[in-house]
């Protein structure tokens, strides 16, 4: 019998397969959540020009303590045009331009007005409240580099720049099938031996989440003409995401309809719990992910292959899971051949996040796994890891 892969070695075999999309132009407005294709340079200095971090009065360091002369005023938007002259002073707004000559902003908290002058008895130190141009960003500095995803705040840093247009990786189209004769839609009649299909809704969310494109297929039945159709249909997609009929019984057809449609196949089974029967393969340029039918399962796959794919997919530069250290309320026992992925709700106490098991582990749980916000990694291994052992945990599913 073939070893099965390790999670490791799995891994790594979906991204070899998983090259960067091409580029497209996208505009600033529309680009929150892209991934860069290329670094984003400043256009501009930023702040543009010295800007007054306080509201207060503009000076000239060396005029101060004194009584100045109030020369204008300078708001955002509309700076005192004039050089500040000796033994004078500008109103001065935050963020509005410091004017030239004065090397200093003074807080009007601190100051007395009297008709056209203002009185200031402490000294000041030059560039106190001033900040300078470029003091965030100089003009052809980079402001996001390649392979970044746009957060809000580097959208606005992108933005601030002068950025109008910029390259982003073209977000991966993705087709979910669901696959399965017992499945009908949430809300009809059940019938003897049916379920409701949730895997569809669940990895389409997941996947969108991530940055995907999804277009979710009707679920397919158990029949190899039907689901030929919808696998061949799923193929004109970046990624193929199926779940269910990826096992051993004799209603499993999925992976071979997808041999008869050219799929090669890369692996079948990895030495994790839940989730063992994922498959991956590939047709052209077509990722191929076989997600168990179990929903905690193809959850789990999901989370563990299918994310770090589509990351890969949008140049990101580390498209793994990103594992946080915890330590363990309860004990937890290790299984001899496969790590395991146990559900969790986390909590802070202290220092430390501690990570408590949730009752009812077994695949088909999806109830009990929405009280999830952690995915505890037990590695193989003898015996068990006791109640305060530090493990590795991902959040789970957009928690």
């Amino acid at each position: 019998m073939t070893s099965l892969l390790t999670l490791d070695e799995a891994q790594a075999r979906v991204l070899e397969l998983a090259r960067p999309l091409p580029s497209e132009p996208v505009p600033v407005a529309e680009a929150g959540g892209r991934v860069t294709a290329e670094e984003i340079r400043a256009r501009v200095d930023l702040p543009p020009f010295p800007s007054s971090a306080m509201d207060g009065f503009a000076v000239r360091a060396v005029d101060l303590p004194g009584t100045l002369l109030i020369a204008g005023e300078s708001a955002a938007g509309r700076p005192h045009a004039a050089p500040l002259e000796p033994r004078s002073a500008v109103a001065i707004s935050t963020g509005a331009v410091v004017p030239e000559g004065a090397d200093a902003v003074v807080p009007v908290e601190v100051v007395a007005r009297y008709d056209n002058r203002v009185e200031i008895l402490q000294a000041a130190e030059e560039g106190a409240h001033v900040r300078p141009r470029g003091d965030d960003i100089a003009a052809g500095d980079v402001v996001v580099p390649a392979g970044t995803r746009l957060t809000p705040a580097r959208l606005a840093a992108t933005a601030a720049s002068g950025i109008a247009e910029l390259a982003c990786r073209r977000r991966p189209r993705v087709a979910v099938l669901a696959t399965g004769s017992e499945l009908v839609a949430p809300g009809d009649e059940l019938s003897p031996g049916q379920i409701y299909e949730t895997n569809t809704l669940m990895l389409g969310a997941a996947l969108a989440a991530e940055g995907a494109d999804v277009l979710s297929e009707q679920p397919v039945a158990d029949d190899e003409q039907a689901l030929r159709e919808a696998l061949e249909r799923g193929l004109a997609a970046d990624v193929l995401v199926t779940s269910g009929g990826v096992s051993v019984g004799e209603h499993d057809l999925v992976r071979a309809v997808e041999r008869e449609l050219g799929v090669e196949e890369v692996f079948w089974r990895v030495s994790i719990k839940p989730g063992k029967p994922v498959s991956f393969g590939v047709r052209a340029g077509t990722l191929v992910f076989g997600l168990p039918g179990n929903p905690v399962s193809a959850l789990v796959a999901c989370e563990l292959f299918v994310k770090p794919a589509l990351r890969a997919l949008q140049g990101l530069e580390h498209p793994l899971p990103r594992f946080e250290p915890g330590r363990l309320a309860t004990a937890l026992r290790r299984n001899e051949d496969r790590d395991e992925f146990v559900r969790a709700r986390s909590s802070v106490d202290g220092d430390a996040v501690l990570l408590e098991p949730l009752l009812g582990q077994e695949s088909h749980m999806i109830v009990r796994s929405g009280a999830a916000d952690a995915l505890v990694h037990v590695p193989r291994g003898n015996g068990e890891l006791t109640a305060g052992s530090t493990v590795r945990w991902l959040r789970f599913a957009g928690a």
